[in-house]
């Protein structure tokens, strides 16, 4: 009899447990987004551009929420383990991608094998930075300059070595074409980040030279841990106006930075992408955070849409595509 009791006992306490559960479980998905914190993946180490850019978000995008905005740094295979992983997670908006120019539109012509196609597994919310690179050496490497770099590569071929923050990074094509335009030749040294490894091996003699993003180096470059050879794009930068442009220096394919962009996995419903705009967008327009991503290096640069956004991402795809083939560049 009693046995009989305290089963029937634990069979009501199990129904009431199990409704209890069904109606938070209810409750939580009928309640308006976002009700539990956002996962942002970035797809490098601590220190680049990408966290620094990811970072400045994240804080402000907690506020405009009100759930905070957790940075997931997935490194390795020049960016694309933590693509992969954004790409397959849940489309509910509770994982969103921060892409840039080397994930998105570089590795896709860099990796023949790469399992995700950027238009096809995600959905682009808005480009939210644009970023220029800096052309940089180690303070014992001799040249002084862009013009004393180039003769010097020239006359020691194979030489020497250059860095870059992973294999397919815009970093890396950019090297390429350098050298494909000066005819120069050196060692492809890659790096699980930009701003770390890739800055710590220039600094300590591991290679001589490299491209990096500015808000990767410039504080080593402003404090004369490197040499400070030019910087892309069209306009000197702020706290570098000794650095020349490579446009300047006559290098017109230099005129383009790295621009970065917060993507969700396909799937994720037009709602939620929407919402996700019209927070990102009112936080890249606050003067305290355009403050500091200029002064990191970086400007605001934003879509007029997600649709604007998917638009821009298939151009940028083709474009480099041609890129990736005419510099001969391959994955290591």
């Amino acid at each position: 009899m009693f046995k009989n009791m305290s089963f029937r006992v634990f069979a009501i306490l199990v129904t009431v447990f199990l409704g209890f559960f069904q109606s938070v479980l209810v409750h939580a998905q009928s309640a308006p987004y976002p009700n539990r914190p956002i996962k942002m993946i970035i797809p490098f180490a601590p220190g680049g551009a990408s966290d620094f850019i990811g970072r400045v978000l994240g804080v402000k995008l907690s506020e405009v929420l009100g759930q905070q905005v957790i940075v997931d740094n997935r490194t390795g295979a020049a960016g694309n383990i933590g693509m992969e992983a954004a790409a397959k997670s849940a489309p509910d908006g509770y994982t969103i991608y921060l892409g840039n120019i080397g994930t998105i539109a570089v590795n896709p012509a860099l990796f023949p094998n790469l399992n995700i196609n950027p238009l096809r597994d995600f959905v682009p919310v808005t480009q939210i930075a644009d970023v220029p690179s800096a052309l940089v050496g180690n303070n014992d490497f001799p040249p002084g300059n862009v013009p004393q770099l180039v003769t010097y590569l020239l006359a020691n071929p194979d030489k020497f070595n250059f860095a870059t923050p992973g294999g397919g990074s815009a970093n890396r094509l950019e090297m390429e074409v350098f050298m494909k335009l000066t005819g120069t030749k050196m060692t492809h040294i890659p790096y699980k980040g930009g701003g770390g490894p890739a800055a710590i091996g220039l600094i300590g003699g591991e290679t001589q030279v490299m491209f990096n993003t500015l808000p990767s180096v410039k504080q080593f470059m402003i404090a004369n841990k490197m040499k400070s050879y030019a910087v892309t794009g069209l306009v000197r930068q702020p706290g570098l106006p000794n650095v020349p442009t490579l446009t300047e220096l006559g290098y017109p394919e230099f005129k383009t930075g790295s621009w970065q962009m917060i993507m969700v996995p396909t799937g994720t419903s037009p709602e939620i992408t929407s919402k996700l705009f019209d927070a990102i967008t009112k936080v890249l327009a606050m003067p305290d955070v355009i403050d500091r991503v200029v002064n990191g290096g970086a400007s605001i640069t934003t879509s007029k849409s997600p649709a604007d956004a998917k638009t821009f991402v298939a151009s940028e795809l083709k474009k480099w595509a041609v890129v990736v083939k005419d510099s001969g560049a391959s994955a290591d």
